[in-house]
């Protein structure tokens, strides 16, 4: 969770809706449902990065790439994801 608020405070035009409207409109989908079944996620987790709940993450951009032919810079820019550097921090690796 912290890497959404991090993704936050470094980018204040965040905003995740701008993509997944745009993979809807390009695959032709009706809703956030359909576009679940076409990435094949729980429809929740679309709702959760509505509501900025959970980020898009690695895999989950990697299968929009998949599924729309898009590059992951071109996804990265619709959401609004203009770092030219990602850091991992040390906690990720640290067991809880």
């Amino acid at each position: 969770m912290s890497n959404l608020l991090d993704l936050k405070s470094d980018d204040i035009n965040y905003d995740p809706d701008t993509l997944l409207d745009a993979i809807i409109k390009q695959l032709n989908l009706k809703n956030d449902a359909a576009l679940s079944r076409a990435l094949e996620v729980a429809p929740p987790v679309i709702s959760k990065i509505r509501h900025h709940k959970l980020p898009i993450g690695a895999s989950l951009l990697i299968r929009m790439h998949e599924v729309t032919d898009l590059s992951i810079k071109d996804l990265r820019d619709l959401m609004g994801d203009r770092r030219a550097k990602f850091r991992i921090s040390d906690q990720q690796f640290k067991p809880k």
